[in-house]
């Protein structure tokens, strides 16, 4: 079955980083497109960032130029690098892969100090 593992969230004071993981299985990861997703306490899911099969990205407006989504197709593995983090940061971090429907992984947290 389908299967997303976050890893890499933690505790980090503003100005810092953190390099966020997602292994997945379950499913042809070379050939489909690989989001991060956050959501903060009391609102709603949003993207932050995705990548294509063939590298290509996307970022929300509130992260570009600070986060930078990459993948390994041999290893099944998608990364967030996120510098320069800010208060408002602090969300739980979803990878996600739409394929029949939406799947998720259980989520990582980061929680930013201002």
């Amino acid at each position: 079955q389908v299967q997303l593992v976050e890893s890499g969230g933690g505790l980090v004071q503003a100005g810092g980083s953190l390099r966020l993981s997602c292994a997945a299985s379950g499913f042809i990861f070379s050939i489909n497109k690989m989001g991060w997703y956050r959501q903060a306490l009391g609102k709603q899911r949003e993207l932050v960032a995705t990548v294509t099969t063939g590298g290509s990205t996307n970022y929300a407006d509130s992260v570009k130029g600070r986060f930078t989504i990459s993948r390994d197709n041999a290893k099944k593995m998608v990364y967030l690098q996120m510098n320069s983090l800010k208060a408002e940061d602090t969300a739980v971090y979803y990878c996600n892969v739409k394929l029949n429907r939406d799947y998720w992984g259980q989520g990582t947290q980061v929680t930013v100090s201002s």
